[in-house]
């Protein structure tokens, strides 16, 4: 593979750190984060706040990337606590725009984490890129208006529709799964959906996928970024139960209606036949879930 000069932004978030791990392996990079340093102490790292758009100037001017891999955002489906809107709307939206005509100015080609929570979550299963979009959360929703921005502003990039992410989070970075995981370890109950269906995919699929995406030759593209397994999120615990040896009993299971804070999306599980067709596949469940356990034993069981 060529070595080329690529930018992370995002670089000590869930998928961030992984990213930089892959990435490494046969390119130069350079991993930008705000607050939490994580695995960025690794590598090339500048801390930089996304939204002082001089700073990013300066970085773009000086490192000159081929490729920006942008994964820097607000990614809870409900508002947290000490959040606002505008904070959202300017990290999800209006830094992406900039990151593009960066991007458009420098000649580099612009990598984009989005959701695949864009698509209608009513409309049925294996949705393709052409499914509905009604984005039913403030995430969701300033993540298709990133896409938007981003193909109004710049003609090399690529649009990533990601589905749920599984494994173990790197140093502060948790994601559902890996809570799941220590709750069961505990002996601690789990709720899980029965009624939300996803075509999870692992992190270190993700990160291996976008960095051998950086060599393909395309252009004004969005593609769905998903494992080919359609399971709700019950089905996943199940599968973490008999590959590690945990109590199945210990999962309780729940609907969407019993959590009306949460936004309603049934079933956006992703047709990934176009990235299939260009020979980037994620790996089953099954081998992803037993290669993690076996490559964590600070925490196996």
């Amino acid at each position: 593979m060529m070595s080329k000069k690529i930018l992370i932004t995002g670089g000590s978030g869930l998928l961030g750190q992984y990213l930089n791990i892959e990435a490494t392996k046969s390119n130069d990079i350079l991993t930008l984060y705000f607050t939490h340093r994580g695995n960025c102490s690794k590598y090339r790292n500048r801390q930089v706040d996304l939204l002082d758009d001089n700073l990013v100037d300066e970085v773009f001017s000086s490192f000159k990337p081929e490729i920006v891999i942008h994964t820097a955002a607000f990614t809870n489906p409900v508002i947290l606590p000490g959040q606002n809107t505008k904070e959202i709307f300017e990290l999800n939206v209006n830094t992406t725009d900039q990151i593009a005509k960066h991007c458009e100015r420098f000649n580099s080609k612009l990598i984009y984490l989005s959701t695949d929570l864009v698509y209608a979550g009513y409309r049925g299963s294996m949705l393709d890129e052409n499914a509905k979009v009604i984005p039913v959360s403030l995430y969701a929703e300033t993540k298709l208006m990133g896409e938007i921005k981003i193909k109004d502003t710049i003609e090399n990039y690529l649009i990533l529709r990601t589905a749920l992410l599984y494994g173990f989070g790197l140093n502060h970075s948790r994601c559902h799964f890996h809570k799941m995981y220590e709750k069961l370890i505990s002996g601690e109950p789990v709720k899980l959906f029965t009624d939300q269906y996803r075509t999870p995919i692992s992190l270190n699929d993700t990160a291996r996928i976008i960095v051998e995406s950086c060599v393909k030759d395309f252009r004004n593209e969005t593609m769905n970024l998903g494992g080919t397994e359609r399971v709700s999120r019950y089905k996943l615990g199940e599968m973490l139960c008999e590959t590690a040896g945990f109590d199945k009993s210990l999962l309780q299971k729940i609907t969407l209606d019993e959590m009306p804070e949460l936004p309603k999306v049934e079933d956006v599980s992703l047709n990934t036949e176009k990235l299939q067709s260009i020979g980037l596949n994620a790996r089953s469940i099954e081998s992803n879930i037993s290669e993690m356990i076996k490559n964590y034993p600070e925490i196996r069981i």
